[in-house]
């Protein structure tokens, strides 16, 4: 009996001649009883003539009635009373994208993605094109000029892994930028370090180095060559298990915060704890940084939390009070950097795949557009930095990757 609110559009074949029509469903059905065998799932049909060796193919269109008050606006005119349910999804389909403002990316397929990505970086390539060559004829010590850092989306470019000609065959534990060259190194558990030039586009090896028997946790460079004798010069204590040591910019000063959540403030001149504090709900610290700015102190916790702090308020109070409390990680923060304008806090954790964003420190507010790639790229960060101008930003994943990034906003390396 629900059949009977449809119209079918039936035509009949056999031998030459073919008939087409417009029949009530139930008409159909008496047609079907008298000799019509249907494939199951098909709109398909055979009939079996008794006067004819000819099979003759019938089919079927089922037409939908568009004056139900569900339907009724997706009409353009009366003539369109009754559509075809191929049509009709059609007709579906099309008022969504319409009202989403184009296709939506879950629902692209494999070969629309692609071309929407190929034309996205075209699109990317030819905008950035002046800037980055503009980045990459400068080189050497110079002190960088910039406007302040606009806060919601960063203007960032992917650019190719900056260990792209020699990967790690383990985890990267480490990745920094040389403080006047314009070159990165890295290193990982696959007992090898090595340096690369950074142009952003093919990033060439300039040497590597096998390690026997070395699996490299933590590699850096050293800003002056003027440590001559190696010997220890202070040893300070702290209760419970150290998480993670930060100096000052003058270097006058050394926090360094506890497994337990607490912050303690050294002067490195006399050897004397000049502050001690706990970190604002932390029940177990796990990392921490300063700004070069000596402006901010950040400190990450086992739950994710990364509280930032000012610097000032922490050398002189007992109790400090967080300017803000990041909460964008859902894992433990194990890696902090400031960038070296301190206008961006980087923060990662190593336990989840993508946990990594970037802090607009001038409005405490995370950028809502990093990571940028809708596909994984950054996997698990264990290790952030940035170029001495801030130009470029890379990370040491678990993949033996060095993802690299241009901040466009920086004009110089």
């Amino acid at each position: 009996s629900s059949h009977r609110k449809h119209v079918i559009a039936l035509r009949v074949r056999g031998g030459e001649k073919t008939r087409t029509g417009l029949y009530m469903c139930n008409t159909v059905c008496s047609m079907l009883r008298k000799g019509l065998q249907a494939e199951s799932g098909k709109s398909k049909m055979i009939v079996v003539s008794e006067d004819s060796r000819d099979d003759a193919e019938v089919l079927v269109c089922f037409r939908v009635d568009m004056k139900h008050r569900f339907r009724r606006n997706l009409m353009k005119g009366e003539a369109e009373s009754a559509m075809t349910k191929q049509k009709l999804q059609q007709r579906m389909r099309e008022q969504f994208q319409k009202a989403m403002g184009g296709t939506p990316s879950w629902a692209e397929s494999s070969d629309q993605k692609r071309r929407r990505r190929r034309r996205d970086e075209e699109d990317e390539d030819e905008e950035d094109e002046d800037e980055e060559d503009d980045l990459l004829r400068r080189t050497g010590n110079f002190v960088a000029s910039s406007d302040s850092l606009p806060s919601g989306i960063l203007r960032v470019k992917k650019c190719l892994h900056a260990n792209s000609a020699r990967p790690s065959e383990d985890r990267l534990t480490t990745v920094q930028f040389h403080p006047s060259a314009q070159v990165v190194m890295t290193a990982g558990l696959d007992q090898s370090l090595s340096l690369f030039q950074v142009d952003g586009k093919t990033n060439p090896k300039i040497q590597s180095i096998h390690l026997e028997r070395f699996p490299v946790h933590k590699a850096q460079f050293k800003k002056s060559v003027c440590v001559q004798t190696k010997e220890v010069v202070r040893s300070m204590k702290i209760n419970g298990d150290v998480s993670g040591v930060a100096f000052s910019p003058d270097g006058s000063k050394v926090f360094a915060n506890s497994e337990d959540g607490e912050v303690y403030v050294w002067d490195m001149r006399s050897s004397r704890c000049v502050n001690r504090f706990t970190d604002d709900g932390c029940v177990r610290g796990t990392s921490i940084a300063s700004s070069q700015n000596g402006q901010y102190l950040a400190c990450g916790s086992q739950s994710g939390v990364v509280n930032v702090y000012s610097q000032e308020a922490c050398l002189n109070s007992a109790n400090p009070k967080p300017l803000k409390a990041v909460m964008n990680l859902l894992t433990s923060a194990t890696a902090l950097t400031f960038n070296p304008t301190s206008e961006i806090l980087a923060i990662a954790s190593r336990a989840e795949d993508e946990a990594v964003r970037l802090v607009h420190l001038p409005s405490l507010t995370v950028f809502s557009n990093f990571p940028v790639a809708k596909r994984k790229i950054v996997y698990r960060a264990s290790c952030l930095d940035f170029s001495p101008h801030s130009g470029f930003f890379s990370l040491a994943n678990n993949k033996g990757h060095a993802p690299l990034y241009r901040l466009l906003h920086y004009k110089e390396f």
